[in-house]
């Protein structure tokens, strides 16, 4: 009996054991993912990206490493110390690595417009090991889309994905070369929607580990479809610090569908210089709450002023969308098709108003193409910012003498309160009257101590401190 009770005991604490245990990894393991047959199934879609450039016009010594392009994008140029060369010798090359995603199967790749951007050549490599050289059929700095052609058929591609569907909370995704560790698998959760960190883009923000070299990979849902392009973080150390951003694949495809079609994108304007509505604004006007872009000014004869359109009108809907922060107007305005009618409701003095506009087409300034803007918010000691000058109108509209006008704040300028539509008048108590003589100024700077900019935004004039490449 005795050994028959301890037998006994022995298979009913195996049992419970066995149920114990059972149990716990159920617990532990409710409802977690498996992404094992989506990467499977998505995966040799994604490809690696290699460019290389030459380096020109650059003497001896170490090449400008670029820090705040190296914290806000991510296909990171490896440069090399260029080396004094005889007439058959290489010329030296900065190298860059990234990654993209194929969405026909006749070659058609999507990346990052400054995973490409600049480079003498740029090779594709499947995960099968077959390498390509890429021609780039068009490239858009402005929402940082570029896309590429290689010499394939039949290749793998992928599924576009609703963004309306996602929702933050989210499972997502994300496949790239980080680092050039190629087909390396990352994942997380969306963070927040509708994240307005650029011009014309609400980024998707995720906590999914993105580093350099996973710059034009895709962000994919749990169906497998692609919902983004990896494209942004938010960094104080160079690497991942738990915020990414990825371009919506919605408005990816619009610039990609343009650049396929002609290689370029056409935007709409219509000569507003806007800014937030504060909670303060909307109470002082009556506004039910704070939604809408405020008018700061009006362009002289831009499409706004002959649609009637006044300083200090709200835009409260484009074309039947409403507008509910400021920077939602420039990426309707800029989707709209030049040429075509569009309605304005604007709320002036306690009442709405609706009016016509004919869009224009966006024009870049005479000598600031998209490339200068790009260069020039580089050259400007890393602070992040986009500028143009101002032109004689401008100036006698906004009663300054000099002064350059701000058309995008990134990173240390975003983070200082900087914001399209505002006017630098000074630097450092010097004041500056051409974006030449402010690249001057900041390149002289010391990158270690906080620059003092006098800034003008409608007509409130203030002092802001900004550090370069911080």
């Amino acid at each position: 009996m005795k050994s028959i009770a301890v037998r006994t005991g022995l298979a009913t604490l195996a049992v419970a054991l066995s149920l114990i245990q059972g149990g716990a990894a159920h617990a532990q393991n409710p409802n977690l993912p498996d992404f094992t047959e989506l990467v499977e199934r998505v995966g040799p879609a994604v490809v690696n990206i290699r460019t290389s450039e030459r380096v020109r016009g650059m003497p001896g010594g170490e090449m400008d490493p670029q820090m705040q392009e190296f914290l806000r994008r991510f296909g990171l140029p490896g440069g090399r110390r260029p080396q004094p060369r005889g007439e058959d010798d290489e010329a030296p090359q900065r190298r860059g690595v990234g990654s993209g995603f194929i969405l026909a199967a006749d070659g058609v790749v999507l990346t990052n417009a400054h995973v490409v951007e600049g480079a003498d050549e740029v090779i594709v490599t499947l995960t099968d090991k077959r390498e390509f050289r890429a021609k780039v059929s068009g490239l858009d700095r402005r929402t940082d889309v570029a896309v590429l052609k290689i010499d394939a058929q039949g290749l793998p591609s992928v599924r576009l994905g609703d963004v309306n569907r996602l929702k933050v909370g989210e499972w997502v995704l994300a496949i790239g070369s980080p680092f050039g560790f190629e087909s390396t698998v990352t994942a997380g959760i969306v963070s927040a929607k509708a994240r307005d960190t650029g011009e014309f883009l609400p980024f998707i923000q995720t906590d999914v580990a993105i580093n350099p070299g996973n710059s034009g990979g895709p962000l994919l849902n749990m169906r497998g479809e692609v919902v983004g392009i990896n494209s942004q973080i938010y960094s104080q150390s160079g690497g991942f610090m738990g915020i990414s951003f990825a371009i919506p694949i919605d408005e990816a495809m619009r610039v990609a569908d343009q650049l396929r079609a002609s290689g370029k994108v056409v935007r709409g304007r219509i000569g507003v210089a806007i800014g937030p509505v504060t909670k303060e604004v909307a109470d002082a006007m009556g506004l039910a709450k704070p939604q809408g872009a405020w008018v700061s000014s009006v362009e002289a004869g831009s499409p706004a002023e002959k649609a009637g359109v006044e300083g200090g009108d709200v835009i409260l809907k484009f074309d039947g969308k409403t507008i509910e922060r400021s920077t939602d107007l420039p990426r309707l305005v800029g989707a709209a098709r030049p040429g075509s009618k569009a309605q304005l409701q604007v709320f002036r003095r306690g009442a709405s108003k609706d009016l016509s506009v004919t869009v224009a087409e966006l024009k870049e300034s005479p000598g600031r193409g998209q490339a200068d803007a790009s260069e020039a918010a580089r050259a400007a000691g890393g602070l992040g910012l986009i500028l143009s000058d101002l032109t004689e109108s401008q100036r006698k509209e906004l009663r300054v003498r000099g002064g350059i006008r701000i058309d995008g704040a990134e990173g240390p300028a975003a983070r200082a309160g900087l914001r399209e539509g505002d006017v630098i008048l000074s630097v450092e108590n010097t004041e500056i009257s051409s974006v030449k003589q402010f690249q001057s100024l900041v390149s002289k700077a010391d990158r270690n101590k906080v620059l003092s900019l006098v800034v003008r935004r409608g007509d409130v004039t203030s002092f802001v401190l900004i550090r370069p490449g911080k």
